[in-house]
């Protein structure tokens, strides 16, 4: 079976390299680098211990952050590989990850599935360990970590029903995969179970917990978001509510822009409610810039600096790096992915600030965390425009409300915090 996937792999690479170069279209770094694609790197001249971590974009690369700290702290001597996939999680670990750990970085983007990619790669590279942040597995490059004797550790890992129904449609190459991981750091147990149920012996898993709990708000993070809600509520003779809708997808931007206009008509007193809308690809902020105009909305670019006035009923939020930070300057927060079958998007970083969460109900990716706070009261789960418009109205015009679905979620993801200094011991486990 691995034989027929390689093969296969290696008929649909000249497509696949065709999709980048389309893709370049609009968003160029798509046409840059491709040798790294190819495992084209130079060899590394340092035999100190080098830890490879993968993440595929930008969401991964946040959650290995804090992992790739607390250990850079730790040992001094390990010099670092970190690998993305796209231009955007490339991006955020020059941005976070440079600044930490300096000239102690090498960052390439992960080569393809293919034994003449992934071999000169390794050769050239030599890693003491591979850590894969969540859930991104690839058949040749666990049997070629295997060969060379490099552990791997699949970390803060989550498998979904749908996705482990997929899993074990190709039950040889998935056991063949699972019997090259050295060990599993699984979220939760159910998490853990079908890794078990698709092949991965038992004792090679673990449940620690999601570590995106762990977020830490330090008092300088908490004075930019305030500093941002200042600027954003401008000077109003009331203070300007501000809804938040992150991480949004196709076909999700006009469901938002029809709850807009609900809130807008329905509601007199939100008359002058900005929203900010943070599309999840930087390729679409162009068309959602389109789109908020065609509706005859009045428009600002984030990227274009300069403060929102009254006139503004949308800030466009097309930076990077700033997700975070604006969850602490927001009233009430949508998290996208969810109104349309993506599976959902990151609820705890709203949740840590006391921000009240609104979601669509395909939360496949986040289903365990979906759960623990819909346990204490919310997330609140909407089907369509008007319901969010509904939502909406409920949390902004009664503060105490708001207050207090913000303060149940807070304390969720203080109590689950802790997954983070065990999935370290594993991972140190592995490297020592």
């Amino acid at each position: 079976m691995s034989f027929l996937y390689t093969w296969l792999f290696r008929l649909a690479l000249p497509l696949i390299l065709l999709r980048l170069w389309w893709r370049g279209r609009r968003q160029p770094a798509y046409r840059r680098r491709w040798r790294e694609r190819c495992g084209r790197v130079p060899a590394r001249a340092s035999r100190a211990p080098l830890i490879w971590i993968h993440s595929v974009s930008v969401g991964e690369t946040l959650a290995a952050g804090p992992v790739i700290e607390a250990l850079a702290a730790r040992h001094s001597d390990w010099q670092w590989l970190v690998t993305t996939t796209t231009p955007t999680g490339s991006e955020r670990v020059q941005s976070a990850l440079r600044p930490l750990l300096g000239g102690r970085l090498l960052h390439y983007y992960l080569p393809y599935d293919l034994p003449e990619c992934l071999n000169p790669f390794l050769d050239a590279l030599r890693p003491r360990a591979l850590v894969i942040i969540e859930t991104e597995l690839w058949p040749n490059l666990l049997a070629a970590c295997a060969r060379r004797a490099i552990p791997t550790l699949l970390a803060n890992a989550r498998l979904s029903e749908k996705s482990a129904r997929g899993y074990a449609r190709l039950p040889r190459l998935s056991g063949a995969m699972l019997a090259n991981l050295t060990r599993v750091v699984a979220q939760y147990p159910a998490d853990a179970e079908r890794f078990v149920a698709l092949g991965l012996p038992a004792e090679r898993v673990v449940a620690c917990g999601n570590i995106k709990f762990d977020l830490h708000i330090d008092r300088g993070l908490a004075s930019e978001a305030q500093a941002l809600e200042h600027q954003w509520q401008g000077a109003a003779g009331r203070p300007r509510p501000i809804w938040l809708a992150a991480s949004t997808h196709a076909g999700e931007e006009e469901l938002v822009l029809d709850a807009l206009a609900e809130l807008k008509r329905a509601h007199p007193q939100l008359a002058d409610l900005l929203l900010v809308l943070v599309p999840r690809h930087p390729e679409r902020f162009d068309s959602v810039a389109r789109l908020c105009r065609e509706r005859g909305l009045k428009v600002l670019r984030r990227s274009d600096g300069g403060q929102p006035q009254l006139s503004h009923q949308v800030l466009l939020g097309d930076s990077m790096g700033e997700l975070l930070r604006f969850y602490g300057a927001c009233d009430v927060a949508f998290v996208g992915g969810s109104l349309v079958p993506v599976g959902g998007h990151n609820m705890i970083e709203p949740a840590a600030w006391g921000v009240p969460v609104v979601c669509g109900p395909h939360l496949h990716n986040f289903a365990t965390v979906a759960q623990l706070l819909r346990e204490a009261g919310g997330p609140s789960i909407v089907e369509d425009a008007p319901q969010l418009a509904a939502q909406l109205a409920q949390w902004l015009g009664d503060e105490s409300a708001r207050r207090s679905a913000g303060a149940r979620a807070r304390e969720v993801a203080a109590a689950n915090s802790g997954a983070l200094q065990r999935l370290l011991q594993e991972i140190e486990t592995l490297m020592l």
